[in-house]
């Protein structure tokens, strides 16, 4: 049963009065309580800034090609390929034969041209035996002729006698000078069936398709049986001297800071590295794509093959700089920052950097080797503010 207790107005104004007396002394106490609890310092990962190894590369990608491509075709054509003796990726040396083309055809033209020749040579005898026939009827016609003359001196021959003597003399040697014509034709027309045999012997040493230069064999489209022609594909194609090179586009503003000789990591299709050297950087730049054309020369073969993809990465400077973790970095209307820890405080500083790498950046003025950062800096924290530092080893 509820009781209700009625005070006097008196009574009511007495107990207002210990109520607000009462009251500032617990609001001076809660307030003194509040001004002795510390505040809580926020926890963050800091890391050390250490000195470390700086490469600064471009990469690039493309294509392997030969560095030099030889085309092989047939010097003659119309003859069938009945001999092939070298496969796609055989290494060749310089004059090694490829394939044989058939010469029956050109064996019996040769067979024609040594005979003709040797008949060549029985005219050029007979020739020269006319002369020795001809030079004797001219000495004999000659020294007649001086005893017809002699005669006449005399008186005891007539000038008719002696007229016959001087014409039959004049027609012994008419005689020689046309036997020795005959035996220039005859000779002439010998140095004519051999120079068809020389050009003959030509064709016959065609009939062997040789490699002018040393390589690798990287594609063959001849085929037994086929006719040999020069025109449409070649019958081989070889990488000469075995040298491969990565035809690889670069970024114009990027190939202004390549020079010939530098050296490159060429990494292949499979992952596998070789090492290479720029061997011609191109004077030209696409319009369009606004690239330009390296060529990097492979120091050796490996496993590469022309046609596959292969990227490269060009050294264009190493050093030993400051790096701090690319997270630590404040972007601020084109300033660089970072936070640092020094005593429980947060401190900003601001610094220049460089080269970003593998997720570190250089740090090129700004901070020293040592100092303790914060690794993924951010504005929740202030200068000033306390921190409890964690370290990425303690913080796992």
């Amino acid at each position: 049963m509820l009781k209700i207790f009625q005070m006097s107005p008196r009574t009511t104004l007495v107990l207002i009065t210990a109520l607000a007396l009462a009251m500032p002394a617990a609001n001076a106490r809660a307030s003194e309580t509040k001004t002795a609890t510390p505040p809580v310092a926020a926890t963050v990962t800091v890391t050390s800034a250490v000195r470390s190894e700086v490469v600064e590369a471009v990469t690039v990608t493309g294509t392997l090609v030969p560095r030099m491509e030889i085309l092989i075709g047939p010097e003659i054509e119309g003859l069938r390929i009945i001999e092939l003796l070298a496969e796609e990726g055989d290494k060749i040396a310089k004059g090694q034969v490829l394939a044989r083309l058939s010469r029956d055809q050109l064996d019996a033209q040769l067979a024609q041209s040594d005979a003709a020749i040797a008949k060549s040579d029985a005219a050029i005898a007979q020739a020269q035996s006319q002369i020795n026939l001809t030079q004797a009827n001219a000495t004999f016609t000659g020294q007649d002729l001086q005893r017809a003359q002699t005669l006449m001196k005399s008186g005891n021959t007539t000038q008719a006698i002696a007229d016959q003597k001087i014409a039959a003399a004049r027609t012994a040697q008419a005689q020689v000078q046309a036997a020795k014509d005959a035996v220039t034709a005859a000779q002439a027309d010998k140095k004519n069936l051999q120079a068809q045999r020389s050009e003959l012997m030509v064709r016959i040493s065609r009939s062997e398709v040789r490699t002018p230069a040393a390589g690798i064999v990287s594609r063959r489209t001849a085929k037994l049986g086929a006719v040999a022609s020069a025109v449409g594909e070649p019958m081989f194609r070889i990488i000469a001297d075995g040298e491969i090179e990565l035809d690889a586009e670069v970024p114009e503003q990027r190939l202004l800071e390549l020079k010939e000789g530098q050296g490159a990591d060429v990494i292949l299709a499979d992952g596998s590295k070789v090492e290479g050297k720029i061997r011609l950087l191109s004077p030209e730049v696409d319009r369009t794509s606004r690239l330009g054309r390296v060529r990097i020369a492979l120091q050796s073969e490996g496993k590469a093959r022309i046609g596959s993809f292969a990227r490269a990465s060009i050294e264009l400077r190493r050093s030993m700089s400051v790096t701090v973790p690319s997270s630590a970095i404040i972007y601020d209307g084109g300033k660089t920052s970072l936070q640092t820890v020094a005593n429980g405080a947060v401190k900003t500083r601001a610094v220049e950097v460089g080269l970003i790498t593998g997720g570190r950046a250089e740090i090129l003025k700004g901070i020293d080797s040592g100092e303790t950062i914060v690794v993924r800096a951010g504005p929740f924290l202030r200068d000033g503010d306390a921190v409890t530092p964690v370290t990425a080893k303690e913080q796992r």
